[in-house]
């Protein structure tokens, strides 16, 4: 039997997921969100049932919840699943809280459930040969390191959203939302990092968070790295 898949969010990354779900030959049972009209949209499109409460969520049999909710709010719902028996499939980032993330983390392994993060960059093949590569000692002894994530957000992108930007919600911006992709290939292809000195700002958008930041790394291995990233560049 396939496994059942439910989903938590029902905002445009939901969608993908759902496509996943389908393509993945598993089933979707059940779609829950804040707003009910995009819940039943999102059943309507992809098969399964809206439910109205996440105590409603919590009562249809499921084998692995996917959440797709604002960041800020991964943590909670992925708990009460995880006790539940369930497997849970995160979006980027876990949370934007070390606390809860941290809770997160230990209520699965609590429950014995998986728990994974949407990284999906380390599935690129070129990015999976690379890894291989490094682990087989191809470039010898990495000494330097440096990433760039310089891209354009309208001023819509923000306003129109009620939790983008917002340090609650969204725990910050450009490093947290669209660099965190470039950070998880850092520590996934060179290690961990021992050291960080960072500046952060927002000199464009209106917003609580960072639309420019810049990081300098030091990894446990000793190989030393930068990374940038932007909302801010200008486009193209």
């Amino acid at each position: 039997m396939a496994l059942r898949v439910g989903l938590v969010g029902c905002g445009n990354i939901t969608d993908t997921h759902a496509r996943a779900v389908r393509e993945a030959g598993l089933e979707t049972a059940a779609f829950f969100g804040r707003d009910p009209a995009k819940a039943e949209a999102m059943a309507a499109r992809h098969g399964g049932r809206a439910v109205a409460t996440y105590e409603d969520f919590l009562a249809v049999p499921l084998d692995v919840v996917m959440i797709g909710s604002p960041s800020g709010v991964h943590a909670e719902p992925g708990i009460a699943d995880a006790r539940r028996g369930r497997h849970v499939l995160v979006e980027k980032p876990i949370d934007v809280s070390v606390a809860r993330g941290r809770a997160l983390v230990e209520a699965a392994e609590a429950a014995g459930v998986r728990l994974g993060v949407l990284f999906q960059d380390r599935r690129k093949p070129a990015l999976v040969a690379l890894a291989a590569f490094l682990r087989e000692g191809g470039l010898g002894r990495i000494l330097l390191a440096s990433a760039r994530v310089k891209w354009h957000r309208p001023p819509e992108y923000y306003s129109a959203s009620r939790w983008r930007g917002t340090l609650a919600q969204d725990g910050g911006a450009a490093l947290v939302n669209q660099g965190i992709h470039t950070v998880d290939l850092l520590l996934w292809l060179l290690g961990p990092v021992a050291r960080v000195q960072a500046v952060a700002a927002r000199p464009v958008h209106a917003i609580e968070g960072e639309d420019v930041a810049l990081a300098l790394l030091q990894f446990a291995s000793g190989a030393v790295g930068k990374i940038e990233a932007t909302t801010a560049a200008w486009p193209g």
